[in-house]
């Protein structure tokens, strides 16, 4: 990994999972430097991550991350570029590279990328996508940052926005789900604290499975669903319910709220 020293613009939960990461991994803490406005947030970063530089406004840098809501994200690139920043990558939702490229001028190398929460335990999925005026070499530095904290997809910029509503926005369908279960087990007669065990590990070990099986979801599915029996009466009442459309809906509709936000 290029250890160069680094720059993050915002040092919220994602932008502190990133820095968590990169120290797990072995980045020195004295070469991160996070930029808050909040006092508090500064105070609270320095004692989560011993030894690293926090500052109310950007100072000279190399590198930088901007981890600030979308609507600084473009302030933020210029303030880094104006730094000395000579490559930024960008974890703000929905703003498009060339925004992010006029914002920081000619020369500094742009990269955007949308990670996930599952970030803040080192599982997270993020989906990167450059200009074809950024080099590999940069790419592959913005990839081994968000590698730190999970696995990384290259994509072309016209489908970052289908990544956003899979990957990005997805953990809150899957939180949804549980919350649904979790009240319809109470409905059952179960007690609130068994509901609550008995759904955090069907998703825990659900998602081991997945990850770990060679199987596809189809499949594993197929597996669990034996004819006629009890699994196979819940799958035709979502079948029937319309969960399949109403989950394709939902993917349509985050993709073209994040389109909506790049312009």
């Amino acid at each position: 990994m290029n250890r160069q020293p680094i720059t993050f613009v915002g040092g919220g939960n994602m932008g502190s999972a990133i820095i968590e990461g990169l120290v797990r991994a072995g980045w020195a803490a004295a070469d991160i430097t996070v930029v808050e406005l909040s006092s508090d947030r500064r105070n609270a970063l320095a004692t989560m991550f011993p030894g690293i530089v926090t500052s109310e406004s950007v100072l000279p840098c190399s590198a930088g991350v901007i981890a600030v809501k979308p609507g600084g994200a473009a302030q933020a690139c210029h303030a880094l570029a104006a730094a000395g920043a000579q490559r930024v990558l960008s974890i703000a939702a929905g703003i498009s590279v060339a925004t992010l490229q006029e914002a920081a001028g000619d020369h500094t190398a742009v990269v955007r990328a949308m990670p996930n929460t599952p970030a803040l335990i080192g599982e997270g999925m993020a989906g990167i996508c450059a200009s074809d005026s950024t080099s590999a070499e940069v790419v592959q530095w913005a990839e081994e940052i968000l590698g730190a904290v999970g696995k990384v997809v290259r994509v072309p910029e016209s489908l970052i926005d289908a990544v956003t509503a899979i990957s990005g926005s997805g953990p809150a369908y899957v939180f949804l789900v549980a919350e649904a279960l979790t009240n319809s087990a109470i409905e059952q007669g179960l007690s609130p604290e068994v509901a609550d065990l008995l759904v955090r590990q069907l998703f825990v070990g659900s998602a081991q499975l997945l990850g770990q099986s060679s199987e596809s979801a189809q499949q594993l599915r197929a597996n669990v669903t034996s004819p006629n029996g009890v699994t196979a009466a819940a799958i035709a009442t979502l079948e029937a319910t319309g969960l399949r459309s109403a989950i394709s809906e939902t993917v349509k509709s985050a993709v073209i709220r994040s389109r909506e936000m790049g312009k």
